[in-house]
């Protein structure tokens, strides 16, 4: 029998161990793994009310995360939250902790009167390609252009 999944939005109480998961996710995108800098990453996001991060854990272990970011549309004169990170730990994979996370983002967008939620994923993550489809997320071929600085 496996353990419920909790998830709570997390706070500066959060962040030692936030920050593990937020490193490996980092990692797992081939950046070096910084601890110092994923900590004071996340300490000015929360800190400065600047994401929203809402932590899963499992048996009192945090199991993964999805960090959102606002936007605005000032067509729709409404936020918009950029689901901008989802990560989970290795250990807990293929338990379900994605969905519980996504299903959360979702209530938290709804109840925070969103209009929606927008997302981008590499196209060779098939994983993630697939968890998002079965949650009813659509792709498009909108063409977004970046600006390196």
């Amino acid at each position: 029998m496996t353990e419920k999944t909790q998830i709570k939005q997390a706070t500066l109480d959060d962040l030692d161990d936030l920050t593990v998961l937020f490193d490996a996710y980092r990692v797992f995108y081939a950046c070096k793994s910084d601890p110092l800098r994923a900590h004071d990453w996340l300490r000015a996001r929360i800190g400065n009310n600047e994401s929203t991060v809402l932590l899963a854990r499992v048996g009192g272990s945090a199991a993964g995360f999805v960090q959102l970011y606002p936007m605005y549309s000032s067509v729709h004169t409404a936020r918009i939250w950029i689901l901008n990170d989802l990560f989970v730990d290795p250990a807990h994979r293929r338990a379900g902790i994605a969905q519980d996370l996504l299903d959360a983002a979702k209530a938290f967008a709804r109840d925070d009167g969103a209009r929606a939620i927008l997302l981008e994923t590499n196209r060779d993550n098939a994983a993630a390609r697939a968890l998002y489809q079965g949650n009813g997320w659509s792709e498009d071929d909108t063409q977004w252009y970046s600006l390196k600085l």
